[in-house]
């Protein structure tokens, strides 16, 4: 089984990913059983696994029904120049915490309607700065900066988008405390490294391969991450240093790695340089 997030195989039998512990099921709202994510319909009791009464019916179906038209146009004139070419990026995840306590004696069409404003916001911070939504993966996304549109500052893109990114939870956290009660927060975690990248399909869908560590250290530092915060890799602060503010939180040991990766939480933009 395929993870969603990393693309790391797993075993038969696992409910979390071997590599960065995402969810390979999805339990039934109405009886419990697992499903596997890309699932309609639950294999134990056959209810809807998303919108009650029908159909499950996902709002971001394919990356051409939220990617805008303007970075839409540019991904598909240069997908014949960068097909197959090695690319220096930078992975940016972002999920929200709690979500399953969100759902709590909520039916699954009134979750749906908290969640997609959050994905929404994250995918509008990515874009503002020309970044690519590769994956939404329930109640998180992940997301390129550098391919397939190119940026040489695609580290600084990145650490910006996090920081809207966590500007605008605080700001849509206001409006769903005065009309539902609750507080939302999400993590962010960023590494910088390459990819190769793969097919780009008409429906703006990319194929990549990581190369290394890339997205595996970028899942990594988001599970790290404290809800409300942004954590990035020193990989990624080489290439952003001078552009944001971070506070180093020590190296940190990750299972494949042979050294500790120093990790930074980041704080804010420097003030505009000339």
């Amino acid at each position: 089984m395929q993870c969603p997030r990393c693309q790391v195989e797993n075993r038969e039998g696992r409910h979390f990913c071997a590599k960065c512990a995402a969810p390979l099921t999805v339990a039934c709202p109405s009886c419990g059983f697992s499903n596997e994510p890309s699932e309609d319909f639950c294999g134990g009791c056959g209810a809807p696994l998303t919108v009650t009464g029908r159909p499950a019916q996902p709002r971001f179906t394919s990356p051409k029904t939220y990617i805008p038209k303007h970075l839409a146009e540019k991904i598909l004139t240069s997908r014949s120049a960068i097909e197959g070419e090695r690319k220096q990026v930078t992975v940016l995840f972002a999920d929200l915490r709690g979500s399953l306590e969100l759902l709590a004696d909520r039916d699954p069409e009134e979750g749906r309607a908290l969640f997609d404003p959050v994905v929404q916001r994250m995918m509008d911070a990515v874009h503002r700065y020309e970044g690519t939504v590769n994956q939404v993966l329930g109640d998180g996304i992940m997301a390129l900066f550098g391919a397939p549109v190119a940026h040489e500052d695609h580290a600084v893109r990145a650490c910006y988008a996090a920081l809207d990114l966590q500007h605008a939870m605080r700001r849509l956290t206001e409006e769903l405390r005065r009309s539902h009660g609750i507080t939302v927060q999400v993590r962010v975690g960023l590494n910088s490294g390459e990819v190769v990248v793969g097919t780009i399909s008409n429906d703006l869908h990319l194929d990549y391969t990581a190369v290394g560590q890339t997205t595996h250290l970028a899942a990594r530092m988001e599970q790290m991450a404290k809800p409300g915060s942004a954590l990035v890799t020193g990989e990624t602060l080489k290439l952003a240093e001078g552009y944001v503010q971070v506070k180093p939180l020590g190296d940190v040991t990750v299972k494949g790695l042979g050294t500790p990766t120093p990790v930074y939480e980041l704080t804010s933009i420097v003030p505009a340089r000339s």
